[in-house]
């Protein structure tokens, strides 16, 4: 059996940062996470030399990777394409997103997550669909001529899809989706975000009491807080029991909106990607919904400028939260980890580092590189 010990630099848990600890495996299990001192080394000795070893990351918004976009397909070798990205960039599991496109686009991604899920293709824990139930006032990048009233069909496949799924992320805004049909979604599982949506605060705080209990990526594609509108914005900082995605990027939020939010909503935040077809790629653009996406200065957008997705690995967005927010390391580890997972309905006993089959990283606090250990 193989032994090995690890040492020399800070370990998170999964939720805490412990310093001078050493943890130590056997044929790739965890066997003891104690006080160095407490701690016999047996095995191989790996000196983490002041880099940080935690479980892998969890995103649940993750629209390509690798070179390639969900809607792309998708099929099974898509969704193994982008999750194999990911988890090269330190995300070990994530929900492939699914933008706004037909009713057969979404067919065909709730098959595949079933079929990658049912065939073992490591990361995928589930399926985000955004859209196409959306505001076109705020549709963002997503193709508008796709976006509609969810219908009884809709409401039906997306169902159907809970009963299949492990997790089933669906992102709406209120503006065509009623609160009988969020009810009906959230009673059968499924996590209801709200986006892309310029619902006003009564509006917003409706849904929430139907059901809803997330926001995605906030700030971007809503409506925002003011003095005497508070919009979804305000609705998601003030519900307690609600969880919003951010994008710590320093592209679709500005740190001290980052920050004021984080004090706000302290734990509910937590981090996603909103990664496209370039994360884990050399691809300088990609194509959407039959419209070209460029990416330059680590910056995605249509050809009118329109910020599409992000190009953004998980352990950089940790960066952005410690360098430019002025986040523990902790806490900002925690809404990579913990936080996302604490919204699943079934977590698969993912985010703690002595979970078996658990991924573990290297990560550097500094330039937020990771190496994945297993």
């Amino acid at each position: 059996m193989t032994k090995t010990t690890y040492r020399g630099g800070p370990i998170f848990d999964g939720r805490h940062l412990l310093h001078g600890h050493a943890l130590c495996t056997e044929a790739g299990r965890i066997t003891a996470l104690a006080p160095e001192g407490k701690t016999p080394p047996s095995g191989e000795i790996i000196d983490l030399d002041g880099d940080l070893l935690a479980p892998g990351y969890v995103d649940l918004q993750v629209n390509g990777g690798g070179g390639v976009m969900v809607n792309d397909g998708p099929t099974v070798a898509d969704l193994a394409t982008i999750a194999g990205a990911h988890r090269r960039l330190g995300s070990t599991t994530i929900l492939p997103t699914l933008i706004t496109d037909t009713p057969d686009k979404t067919e065909a991604a709730i098959e595949a997550a079933v079929d990658a899920i049912a065939e073992g293709v490591p990361g995928i824990i589930g399926l985000h669909l955004e859209g196409p139930h959306l505001a076109l006032s705020r549709k963002g990048a997503h193709d508008g001529a796709l976006i509609r009233p969810m219908e009884g069909a809709d409401l039906a496949l997306i169902l159907r899809a809970a009963a299949l799924l492990p997790n089933l992320m669906v992102t709406v805004a209120p503006e065509n989706t009623s609160a009988a049909q969020i009810a009906a979604m959230a009673e059968a599982g499924v996590i209801v975000s709200l986006g892309h949506s310029d619902a006003d605060y009564e509006t917003s705080m409706a849904a929430f009491d139907a059901g809803a209990r997330c926001v995605t990526h906030l700030f971007n594609a809503m409506s925002q807080m003011g003095n005497r509108a508070p919009g979804l914005v305000g609705a998601a900082l003030a519900r307690d029991g609600v969880h919003a995605g951010l994008i710590a990027d320093g592209i679709h939020v500005h740190p001290a909106s980052m920050r004021n939010a984080l004090a706000a909503k302290g734990e509910g935040i937590f981090l996603v990607s909103d990664a496209m077809a370039t994360a884990g790629s050399d691809i300088a653009g990609f194509t959407l919904n039959g419209r070209e996406v460029y990416r330059a200065d680590g910056r995605l957008a249509l050809a009118d400028g329109t910020l599409a997705g992000a190009h953004l690995a998980l352990g950089r967005a940790v960066r952005t939260l410690t360098h430019a927010v002025g986040e523990p390391l902790e806490t900002a580890l925690a809404r990579a980890i913990s936080g996302p997972l604490a919204l699943l309905r079934d977590d698969m006993g993912l985010g703690r580092i002595e979970s078996a089959g658990q991924p573990l990283l290297l990560f550097d606090p500094e330039s937020g590189a990771v190496d994945l250990l297993a």
